[in-house]
């Protein structure tokens, strides 16, 4: 039986009791209840509202913080690419004649360079190692330079001028290398 059904019976049990029932008091009775049945709705979408909007600050907190945690250093890791070109050319750049007069000096610098990957795959940093002859991808290669290779086809890498890196999943820095163009005929 419904809110607005009893009352009509209560008030029929008025009648029936000799009472002559004010309708103008039962009107009013009704419209009060209208009301707060509206009050209640909205402050119960109010609430609903307020819970949802607290639920997507709580997300959106959540992926700040990781997003935090795992790109917050990346303008450090680039300032440090780098200080990684640097000690590989260095490593390239000795002659076969100098290494045993530099065995010691040499030993340290790849020791270096061991312990500077090793932190950079602690921090999720990945070299990106393009080998001549892949497929150029301009999501992980940024072309230096076009030139015309016999035996080559279009869009070919020729040369590696320095290794790229990836950030977990963003590419911080794209490796830089030579591409060739469509052999002349």
């Amino acid at each position: 039986m419904s809110e607005k059904e009893e009352e009509l019976q209560s008030l029929d049990e008025l009648a029936a009791e000799g009472d002559e029932p004010d309708f103008d008091q039962a009107e009013a009775t009704f419209d009060e209840i209208e009301a707060l049945r509206v009050e209640r709705d909205d402050y119960r979408d109010k609430f609903m509202r307020a819970l949802a909007d607290s639920e997507n600050m709580r997300k959106r907190a959540d992926r700040d913080r990781r997003e935090a945690e795992n790109y917050g250093g990346s303008k450090l890791a680039r300032d440090m690419l780098p200080v990684y070109d640097n000690m590989r050319r260095a490593l390239q750049a000795v002659e076969d004649s100098e290494k045993e007069a530099n065995a010691a000096l040499l030993e340290g610098v790849e020791l270096t360079m061991r312990e500077l990957i090793s932190v950079f795959k602690k921090h999720g940093i990945d070299p990106i190692v393009p080998e001549v002859g892949d497929k150029f991808d301009p999501q992980h290669h940024q072309a230096m330079f076009e030139a015309p290779v016999p035996g080559t086809k279009a869009g070919e890498i020729i040369q590696v001028a320095a290794e790229g890196f990836m950030l977990h999943d963003r590419l911080l820095r794209p490796a830089q290398v030579g591409v060739s163009s469509t052999p002349a005929s």
